[in-house]
């Protein structure tokens, strides 16, 4: 990822968010275009839409508790899938917003939904599939949801122990 700088607001700013579900939720994060974002076309170009999703999802997991669980477990996510249709171009210093809908999993995949808008207008909207990979292979949706809710569980006990 090289939006270190965005990456670094991302990890800061979800710890003082609110939490969110570890089942179907949606994140959205208030962001602005630079030039760096910029292709020769003087809009955001395609492939930053994919990095900025990876930024919805890094919110995601730190607000739902996944990534504690993630970092515990040695476990990595990965993206296998991911569509985006464009509508509207995205020029330089634009504030919009990136959301990011979990919206179900099955077996193997976790389903989500991205979109990206100036207001109530969409700019661009795309779905993706991804897992999570640990030592042995991937990881089923229903095992992770439940070290999830173990993990929540846990620090919930240990607080009420304090």
């Amino acid at each position: 990822m090289n939006l270190i700088f965005r990456l670094l607001y991302v990890l800061i700013a979800s710890f003082f968010r609110p939490r969110l579900a570890i089942g179907p939720s949606t994140s959205t994060l208030a962001l602005l275009t630079f030039p760096n974002d910029l292709d020769l076309n003087m809009h955001v170009n395609n492939g930053r839409y994919l990095t900025l999703c990876d930024l919805s999802r890094v919110d995601m997991f730190i607000r739902s508790g996944l990534a504690k669980v993630m970092w515990q477990r040695g476990w990595m996510p990965m993206v296998s899938e991911h569509t985006m249709t464009y509508r509207k171009p995205l020029a330089a210093f634009t504030r919009f917003q990136a959301t990011m809908e979990l919206t179900h999993w099955d077996e193997k995949f976790f389903f989500m939904t991205h979109r990206f808008s100036i207001g109530d207008k969409l700019i661009a909207e795309g779905t993706s599939k991804g897992v999570l990979r640990g030592k042995n292979g991937v990881i089923a949706p229903q095992e992770v949801i439940a070290a999830v809710l173990a993990s929540r569980a846990a620090e919930m006990a240990e607080g009420q122990s304090s």
